[in-house]
C-alpha cells in the first residue's frame, strides 16, 4: 500500500486530542523545515510539501470527527 493510504488509517484511529496534539507537533515541525531550507537548502525539498500535505489531512480528519462524519 501507499504511504497516503497507511497514513490516512493512522489518523482515523486518533481521538481529537491526539490530532490537534499532532497538528501541532507537525506544525513546528513545518516551521523548523522551512527555516532550515531558508538559510540553506534541503537535501529533500520536497519534504515541505508532503509534510504541509499531511498537516492539512489531520486537519480535516479533526474536522469531521468534530462534526462527527
Amino acid at each position: 500500500m501507499s504511504k497516503k493510504v497507511d497514513f490516512i488509517k493512522s489518523i482515523s484511529t486518533l481521538n481529537e486530542t491526539d490530532l490537534q496534539a499532532r497538528i501541532k507537533e507537525d506544525e513546528l515541525r513545518m516551521k523548523k523545515l522551512t527555516f532550515a531550507h531558508a538559510i540553506s537548502p534541503l537535501e529533500n525539498p520536497q519534504s515541505i510539501r508532503t509534510l504541509r500535505r499531511d498537516i492539512s489531512r489531520l486537519k480535516t480528519a479533526l474536522r469531521k470527527k468534530q462534526l462527527g462524519f
